[in-house]
Order: structure tokens, then C-alpha cells, then sequence
């Protein structure tokens, strides 16, 4: 039996540039007015049988206002970013220049003493491959774009590299289908002009 899990990306809780590594701010009014906006959109999804969530503070408040009631999932935690945890990339990158490009450059580094890309990236689809294929097809995921961002390069098996070319804006679903090991992004036809058969 194959599975769609459908990512949800988190809405915002800060301005794009003030965005901190592990950044555990609520929603901020701009995102709970985002939320509102779409979640006549987005309500669909809650019929998933399978309805989680990143454990931060906005991923929660995401779920919770699209009508989700998610089970927060551990694994689909941000990567841990050590001594850079809370700080901006420009205000690491004039702490440590030297540090932030070798993190950058090699997804094996942990410049910061935390995880390692790498290690983001096999976590996220340590997950994506252990969900149960038995308690249904459809699954719903409220994350930090960061852990959509890692379950796509998984999923695609492309290159850890990839990843730092991957845009999820808040609020924007994406899809994987699939089984453990062979999953496949899927684009979907929007209700509104889907073809008629």
C-alpha cells in the first residue's frame, strides 16, 4: 500500500531575515492571519489519517488553527545547531565566517557542535520511511521549512547539496508518495481547475 504524506510548512513567526536557527517564537499576528486566510484551503488535509506536527511552538499553532489537532513528532525537530541555536546566518556567519562556510560547503560538518546536515537529512527520512502503511494512506505533516527542505532531498535521494536550493514558504503544502525507500514528489491539479472526466 502506498502512502501521501503531505507537508505543510509552518507559518511565519518572524520577518524572513530575522528567521534564527531553532527559532521556537509562537506565530506572530502576520502568521495567525496567514493561518486564517488559508485554512478554508488547507482544511481538506485534516482528513488525513495520520496528523502531525514539528514540535515548535508555531508548527503546533499552525496545526492547531488549520483544524489538524497534530500529534507532535520528535524526529521532525529543526536541526540542532549547537552553539548557533538562536542566532540569525548573518549573526553567525560575523561570529565564526570561517565556521559557517564549512558548514555550509560540506554536509558532513558540525562547525557549531551540533548536527550535521547529513544527519538532518537521515533523521527526517528515518521518519518518512517508518510511518505505518497500515493506519491509512493519507498523512498530514505541520514543519519547519528546514524539515521539508531534508524530507525532500531524502525522498529525491539527490544530493545533500540540494538542499540549501529548496524554497518552502510558509504555508505552502508539498507532497511525497510512496513507500519506505521509493517516494515520489507529486504536483497536484488545484480543485478549482482540475480536468473534468
Amino acid at each position: 500500500m502506498s502512502l501521501r504524506v503531505t507537508f505543510v510548512a509552518a507559518a511565519r513567526s518572524s520577518p524572513l531575515l530575522a528567521e534564527r536557527f531553532e527559532d521556537h517564537l509562537p506565530l506572530d499576528r502576520e502568521g495567525w492571519q496567514e493561518v486564517q486566510r488559508v485554512a478554508p484551503e488547507l482544511l481538506p488535509l485534516a482528513a488525513a489519517e495520520l496528523r502531525y506536527c514539528s514540535p515548535t511552538p508555531r508548527s503546533r499553532a499552525t496545526g492547531e488553527g488549520l483544524g489538524y489537532a497534530p500529534l507532535v513528532q520528535l524526529a521532525l525537530r529543526d536541526c540542532d545547531m549547537g552553539r548557533w541555536r538562536g542566532l540569525t546566518l548573518g549573526e553567525a556567519m560575523a561570529r565564526e565566517p570561517d565556521q559557517v562556510d564549512a558548514w555550509l560547503a560540506d554536509p558532513r560538518a558540525t562547525p557549531h557542535g551540533g548536527e550535521s546536515l547529513l544527519a538532518f537529512i537521515s533523521r527526517v527520512g528515518s521518519w518518512l520511511d517508518t510511518r505505518p502503511v497500515g493506519d491509512g494512506g493519507r498523512i498530514v505533516a505541520v514543519a519547519e521549512p528546514s524539515v521539508i527542505r531534508a524530507a525532500l532531498v531524502y525522498a529525491l535521494k539527490a544530493p545533500p547539496s540540494i538542499y540549501w536550493n529548496i524554497d518552502v514558504r510558509p504555508l505552502s503544502t508539498t507532497t511525497v508518495t510512496g513507500i519506505a525507500g521509493r517516494w515520489n514528489l507529486r504536483f497536484d491539479t488545484p480543485t478549482a481547475q482540475a480536468p473534468r472526466t
